[in-house]
């Protein structure tokens, strides 16, 4: 449930969008992948907020990159974005250990673990049209002090950053990197299996950037077989993206060595860089996150017969499933 519904002035709705354009090498990847048609994404974008405006359980943002994330992640079904957009509202409200009160930019908690080099999005060059790359460096933390959750909702706001200003998550895709040098098993008992399907399933089924693949790094032979395990928690067309290996050089067939920090064997700057821009980057989205609270769903004003059952959806059957969005 959002706080402080907030009536959206008419005018903002039928304002001109203004898009940030593409480089001529990403633009060639949307026309081609994503059936982007440059001349009709305003037009989208109009009937994108129209449709938001009429939905008397849903207060979504209407910042036009952050609709036009959707469009993409959608390949420009309007139909598909709609549904997307309603079940990205509506599986925050499912998943509370994440999108909680501590989602903010300046909570001590989430600076702390952005300090600890958790999590390192790689910046690539401006006129590359390759998806994004993110590397987590899953024992970077101390698990006796952070939870898991700890560490996805801080990856959650990165996301989130992610899907309105970087190009090439959107239109290309995103790619994970997962550094399991030193883990043990107790870095593995400290997965909790529900929070793990959860956020397949929200990542998948709601955030609109698509996921090309999870590459493990540095994986103990003796869990080799744990991790194999582990993709039952994730839905059948991620298992399919995951490769698994003992070594680092697997990282190179997925990322020009060049684009990676030192510590991985490249020249693009340290991970203390990256943290330090990360960092910065963040706190510039104070206000954003601040303002999170305004936006969700409201499912007593939910214009349909079926109620959202949030268990259901992460379950075998989902009212999602069963919903058609005009």
């Amino acid at each position: 449930m959002f706080n402080n519904f907030v009536i959206m002035d008419p005018i903002h709705i039928e304002a001109p969008p203004i898009i940030r354009p593409l480089s001529p090498a990403l633009e060639t990847v949307a026309i081609k992948e994503l059936n982007e048609n440059p001349a009709r994404l305003a037009d989208d974008l109009l009937t994108l907020r129209r449709w938001i405006w009429s939905q008397p359980h849903l207060k979504a943002r209407t910042n036009d990159q952050f609709l036009l994330a959707f469009l993409r992640g959608s390949k420009f079904s309007l139909e598909r974005a709609k549904q997307k957009i309603d079940r990205y509202y509506t599986l925050k409200a499912a998943i509370p250990e994440v999108f909680n009160e501590q989602r903010q930019s300046d909570d001590p908690l989430v600076l702390e673990i952005v300090r600890m080099g958790v999590i390192l999005q790689i910046p690539l060059p401006t006129d590359e049209s390759r998806p994004c790359v993110t590397i987590i460096r899953s024992t970077a933390y101390d698990i006796n002090k952070y939870k898991f959750a700890d560490i996805i909702r801080v990856g959650s706001m990165f996301g989130e950053i992610m899907m309105i200003e970087d190009d090439n998550s959107t239109v290309c895709g995103y790619l994970e990197i997962m550094d399991m040098i030193g883990v043990t098993g107790s870095h593995l008992f400290h997965l909790p299996p529900d929070l793990v399907r959860k956020f397949s399933i929200f990542a998948d089924e709601a955030m609109p950037m698509r996921q090309k693949g999870t590459c493990f790094i540095n994986v103990p032979l003796s869990f080799e077989k744990g991790f194999n395990a582990m993709k039952a928690f994730f839905p059948e067309k991620m298992k399919n993206r995951i490769t698994v290996s003992s070594s680092i050089d697997v990282i190179y067939d997925v990322v020009p060595a060049a684009y990676l920090p030192e510590e991985y064997g490249g020249t693009n700057g340290t991970i203390n860089d990256i943290v330090k821009r990360m960092e910065a980057k963040l706190l510039k989205y104070r206000d954003y996150f601040l303002n999170e609270r305004h936006y969700g769903t409201e499912e007593k004003l939910r214009e349909c017969s079926v109620k959202y059952d949030y268990e259901s959806h992460f379950g075998i059957e989902g009212s999602f499933r069963k919903l058609d969005i005009d």
